[in-house]
């Protein structure tokens, strides 16, 4: 079966593609893009995406899928239709399981399940320690021979740093890149917010910004002296984003991301004591915000992640300072980039999307990311046009999110994975 997508404007970054073009995919691939594609209509699907983005599938370098261990929360079927329905086609997936994806069982855990049951295209990070202990390195070798795409211990730092260098070294045998968690817990502690003005009115012990920026001192001169790949995770403040744009003018071999709350939301949404504001690393200020949007402007940010972090109702509805941190991301993140950072032309589309595609795909060594002929047929669909108010009816499993009852712009209609529709919101896109 022949699917052909019509009169969408494509946006394929990797190849310097934004214009109105067909579409044509044959079995999981793509075969050709031209202004008018001819072909029989046997044996052959028609998409309709007129005053539609048609871009290559967005990739999420940064998903929390909770399984094994945490199945309450979300599993690897739920979080990849969650995926699907906000225009993901990969996701990559963080090993803070129970037990942590530490070792290739539980690599060939999450490719198994996913393969079975997923949606979406998965690709698991394997730990930089075994049990995310921080002490010794897991089994880095085997785990990518197995799959993996890259190494984190998220949710914790390696606070040794003899150990990440170490990881850093080792993993250059591999080219993986170390994907970081930057934060020095002595300095955060028991901290549930940004530390300053507005945690002093609300009476909520602060996580300073130093916890952040000492860490990603640290990793940078590690990344310089072992001349290892180095990736950022959820960067949140503007000394941050200053220290990464100084290495890359040193030629380091770095990369980073942000989240989509951290250029949506700051310190001032935490006055509700809304649980769903509880995030690591916290909500910044306005100012780091200007940075964060400054340094996606300038390239010095390479990718934006959701950073899908879902906890249960029960755990979110404990007091501020008893509630676990993170928010679901998955199906907002699409909007919050259109709506923040496109209509507010911090971003072009083209570089948008490149920071949900291509970037990613580089950073980790992915063949995806673009609309290349031969190339995997992945692709979103994407309605500029299309508002809603977010409320909770999320696919995932969890409703842990700040942005319930806000207006966005700028929605996934329509997910193909592998040639296959995934996600079609019919009421939008016609499908003959």
């Amino acid at each position: 079966m022949k699917l052909v997508i019509r009169n969408g404007r494509v946006v394929d970054p990797a190849n310097r593609i934004d214009r109105q073009m067909d579409v044509l995919i044959e079995k999981g691939r793509i075969v050709k893009k031209s202004p008018r594609i001819r072909i029989k209509a046997k044996d052959t699907k028609t998409i309709d995406a007129r005053g539609k983005v048609v871009s290559p599938g967005l990739i999420d370098m940064h998903t929390h899928l909770r399984e094994p261990g945490r199945e309450d929360k979300e599993t690897i079927a739920s979080g990849s239709k969650s995926a699907a329905y906000g225009g993901f086609t990969s996701i990559c997936c963080m090993p803070n399981t129970q037990p942590a994806i530490d070792s290739v069982s539980g690599v060939k855990f999450v490719l198994v399940t996913a393969a079975q049951e997923g949606d979406v295209n998965v690709f698991p990070i394997g730990c930089v320690t075994k049990g995310r202990q921080g002490k010794e390195l897991a089994e880095i070798g085997k785990m990518k021979l197995a799959g993996i795409v890259g190494i984190s211990d998220d949710g914790y730092p390696v606070m040794n740093a003899q150990v990440m260098r170490h990881a850093l070294e080792y993993t250059r045998m591999f080219d993986l890149p170390v994907l970081s968690h930057c934060e020095d817990m002595n300095l955060s502690g028991r901290g549930v917010m940004n530390e300053g003005k507005v945690s002093v009115e609300l009476g909520l012990k602060g996580i300073p910004r130093q916890a952040e920026e000492v860490m990603v001192a640290r990793d940078i001169a590690l990344a310089e002296l072992t001349g290892g790949r180095l990736h950022l995770l959820h960067l949140t403040t503007e000394h941050s984003i200053e220290l990464v744009r100084r290495a890359k003018r040193k030629k380091i071999r770095i990369t980073c991301e942000t989240c989509p709350h951290y250029f949506s939301l700051s310190d001032e949404d935490v006055r509700g004591y809304n649980t769903n504001t509880k995030i690591n690393p916290p909500l910044r200020t306005e100012d780091d915000i200007k940075a964060i949007k400054k340094g996606l402007s300038d390239g010095t940010i390479d990718a934006i992640g959701s950073d899908h972090a879902p906890h249960t109702d029960v755990e979110k509805s404990q007091e501020y300072n008893s509630a676990p941190s993170g928010i679901i991301g998955l199906e907002t993140t699409l909007p919050l980039i259109v709506t923040n950072l496109v209509d507010t032309k911090v971003l072009t589309l083209s570089r948008a999307v490149a920071k949900i595609t291509i970037n990613p795909a580089r950073i980790l060594g992915l063949n995806k990311g673009t609309l290349s002929n031969n190339s995997d047929a992945d692709l979103t669909i994407i309605d500029l046009k299309l508002e809603k108010v977010i409320t909770d009816d999320f696919v995932s499993m969890s409703k842990n999110s700040p942005f319930i009852g806000k207006k966005l712009k700028g929605f996934a209609v329509t997910t193909i994975v592998g040639g296959r529709i995934v996600m079609n919101d019919i009421s939008r896109i016609r499908i003959t």
